[in-house]
């Protein structure tokens, strides 16, 4: 049992690095809270302070209306922390909050991927593998060329997120942040012209 606690204490990290301003993190704006990637909550989670990080996006979420655009991706953010936090019934509970509606979904396939994450959290691989199949299968919009903020057509993996849960097969035996990490890059294409 000590070698277990000793295990555990070396992968935590120190107490020290999960501080932070409080103050200063609920006055920054959403894209600099969440979609700075080396600010805002990230700065914790890079620390290893998935926890404290989740938590953090939690106050932030309570303290700040809701962008009715972007508040899916505030709770899917949170519910990722809290998986890898090993927290994942509430993980659960915040990626199935994330769910856009079909609408606004169509062609996507952002539920998929809430799908095939969901099931890995329930180790239900017949789930992952059908939610997989499904995103694997759906065709590329038609007319869908994002554009970067220089103006210019920016390359993207199609289908989006495919690769995360390909990772989620590969390693099935693992916590979800492990296998989180087993995704390999997705690659990147230019829309068709």
């Amino acid at each position: 049992m000590l070698a277990i606690l000793t295990l555990i204490a070396a992968q935590a990290p120190p107490q020290n690095e999960c501080r932070h301003d409080t103050s200063a993190m609920m006055a920054l704006d959403e894209r600099g809270f969440d979609q700075t990637m080396s600010g805002g909550w990230r700065t914790l989670a890079d620390a290893g302070c998935d926890a404290q990080a989740a938590d953090l996006i939690a106050e932030w979420r309570s303290n700040h209306p809701a962008n009715p655009r972007t508040a899916g991706l505030l709770q899917w953010h949170e519910g990722q922390l809290r998986a890898n936090a090993g927290q994942t019934a509430r993980a659960i509970m915040l990626f199935e909050a994330a769910r856009k509606p079909a609408e606004e979904d169509a062609g996507f396939g952002w539920n998929l991927y809430v799908d095939g994450s969901v099931a890995f959290l329930r180790r239900d691989l017949v789930g992952l593998d059908t939610a997989r199949a499904k995103l694997a299968a759906l065709p590329r919009p038609a007319g869908y060329a994002p554009i970067g903020a220089d103006g210019k057509p920016r390359a993207y993996a199609w289908p989006m997120n495919l690769n995360i849960l390909d990772g989620f097969v590969a390693c099935w035996n693992r916590p979800y942040k492990q296998a989180y990490a087993c995704a390999k890059p997705a690659t990147k294409t230019l829309p068709p012209a």
